[in-house]
């Protein structure tokens, strides 16, 4: 799911896959405190070991430095409920679930907020709290995770003082833009972690050290029994800012100096998971997403709206047809999408219009999303053969689920290819929109 989709839902909150272990932290990014005299505090020793190390590193240099103080688990999981049951969390994760269910990309019966809760709960070392302006660890924590969480939340902290984050955080209807700047953000930290832990900087430095890092931290996640046992979907969305924004910011440095990533962050994942999109000679060349608009239901009320992006994109894909790389061929194209799940007297109806950069590129997703979609049904064959640029499934009634339609059309909109995908409840059928009342803006 997007840092996605559980990631964005706390807004200011974000976790971190370790390389060591199976712990992930909870963090919370906000402005610094008041500087903190040498001395001050149970962890100042660890604040005055890894600033001057960060600034070196970042080439940027702390304006003020965070105050660090304990706290205990019970205290913590207040926090964490207290996060999770804001008005705005509640609206985010209800509006994603409801996506992310109606595409089978978690069970019907799954309850996200109590899964949400779980999850941090059981990975929580440590937070920066932006009300008191202070990082707080939780007691107890042993040596090594100490060290980890302290030196990843003062990267944040720089982060904070030269990025306006809560702006970033604060465009909750461009949740792809949002999702690629907390790649940066949290690739940047788990990097810069791993370059001043004495055991994982030199592997870094070695040929595929950076490979056997990364395995690593993917293979730590058996040690969280409710993160192995969540959807793929969850698990692998929640590792995407970490492990695949760590991935764009080792190239990133390799090409420009590291003091420069925070002054041009990428605007969407394609621009993350592909060089061509973001590594261009000048910006003006870079592949931008265009703005995809959708008209109002012909009956029915919008509950939630987004964009999926390229990585949600992918994982969508993959969820049904099980081919890693058929799905990233079939998302590779996308140049701008959103989605929108509407409340019908008969239920929830989901529509997605996706931009592509060519016919070809929008030909290959409409075969691919009509498969993922038979698949995920489980139904043998088209309901009604439609041509080179339409599909139509008829899906039976089945359990608690109601019978439902499913529909994909190549259009031309605004001279760019776009293929709709409406999945509907059978009594409200193909005409829950108009379809030439959708935009495409470059």
């Amino acid at each position: 799911m997007r840092a996605t989709l559980l990631i964005s839902t706390l807004r200011r909150t974000v976790l971190y896959a370790r390389l060591l272990g199976a712990c992930v932290s909870l963090t919370t990014i906000a402005a610094c405190g008041e500087k903190m005299p040498k001395g001050e505090g149970p962890y100042a020793e660890l604040v005055a070991e890894f600033v001057p190390k960060i600034e070196k590193e970042t080439g940027l240099t702390f304006k003020t430095a965070p105050r660090i103080e304990s706290r205990t688990r019970d205290e913590v999981g207040a926090f964490v409920r207290q996060q999770l049951e804001s008005e705005r969390a509640r609206t985010q994760l209800a509006g994603q679930e409801s996506a992310y269910k109606l595409l089978g990309m978690v069970p019907d019966t799954m309850n996200l907020l109590a899964l949400l809760q779980k999850l941090l709960e059981e990975q929580i070392v440590g937070y920066y709290d932006p009300a008191t302006k202070v990082l707080y660890v939780v007691d107890g924590a042993p040596p090594v995770m100490l060290r980890q969480t302290v030196s990843h939340e003062l990267v944040h902290a720089l982060q904070d003082q030269y990025v306006k984050i809560d702006s970033v955080q604060a465009q909750v209807d461009n949740a792809d833009r949002q999702a690629a700047a907390q790649a940066v953000l949290e690739g940047q930290a788990v990097l810069l972690q791993l370059r001043m832990d004495p055991n994982a900087g030199p592997m870094l430095k070695m040929p595929g050290g950076w490979d056997r890092i990364r395995d690593a931290m993917k293979d730590a996640q058996t040690g969280m029994p409710v993160f192995s046992a969540a959807p793929r979907s969850v698990r692998e969305g929640l590792l995407f800012p970490y492990l695949g924004g760590a991935d764009f910011v080792r190239r990133f440095i390799q090409k420009r100096p590291e003091k420069e990533l925070l002054t041009d962050l990428p605007i969407s994942t394609k621009q993350i998971l592909n060089d061509a999109a973001y590594f261009t000679d000048n910006k003006a060349a870079r592949d931008v997403p265009v703005t995809v608009a959708l008209p109002a239901p012909r009956t029915g009320t919008v509950v939630y709206s987004n964009s999926f992006g390229e990585f949600e994109t992918r994982l969508l894909l993959v969820q049904h047809l099980k081919d890693e790389a058929l799905a990233r061929r079939g998302a590779g194209g996308g140049d701008g999408d959103k989605f929108t799940v509407i409340r019908t007297p008969d239920g929830d109806a989901l529509v997605w219009a996706t931009a592509w950069d060519s016919a070809v590129d929008a030909a290959d997703f409409l075969d691919l999303m009509g498969d993922a979609a038979r698949r995920r049904y489980e139904l043998a064959r088209l309901a009604i053969p439609g041509g080179a640029t339409t599909r139509h499934y008829d899906v039976p009634a089945k359990g608690t689920r109601i019978a439902r339609t499913v529909t994909l059309a190549l259009e031309q909109l605004g001279g760019q290819p776009v293929v709709i995908y409406m999945d509907t409840p059978a009594r409200i059928g193909i005409k829950l929109i108009d379809p030439a009342g959708i935009t495409v803006v470059r």
